[in-house]
């Protein structure tokens, strides 16, 4: 399923022209964090998190829109690079689950 939608994501990023030149990896991560950085703006807005509003009646908005760009920029990346993303996603939450009750002595 989550590869079916790297697939789409990154067949409709083709189709409107963001593959023609060489895409450069820092370039292309401060994208998917800018989208993370427009999330946080609509929250010191006033949003709430789960909140969803359309632009002109046709655009979402909000944190979940903002939150899936992060996600749809991810997927594209990875269907360009051949990264099996829902294998790798599977791995590290099966991992993630052997891993000691806040590992790392970390606070949150």
């Amino acid at each position: 399923m989550i590869n079916d939608l790297v697939k789409r994501a990154h067949d409709n990023s083709v189709k409107h022209g963001f593959w023609q030149d060489d895409r450069n990896f820092g370039e292309v991560i401060a994208l998917m964090h800018s989208e993370l950085s427009e999330a946080f703006e609509e929250y010191r807005q006033g949003k709430q998190i789960n909140e969803t509003y359309y632009e002109d009646g046709k655009k979402p908005c909000g944190i979940p829109s903002e939150l899936a760009d992060v996600i749809i920029r991810i997927f594209d990346f990875c269907g360009g690079n051949n990264i099996d993303l829902e294998k790798i996603i599977l791995e590290k939450m099966e991992y993630n689950e052997t891993r000691p009750y806040k590992h790392g002595n970390k606070k949150c």
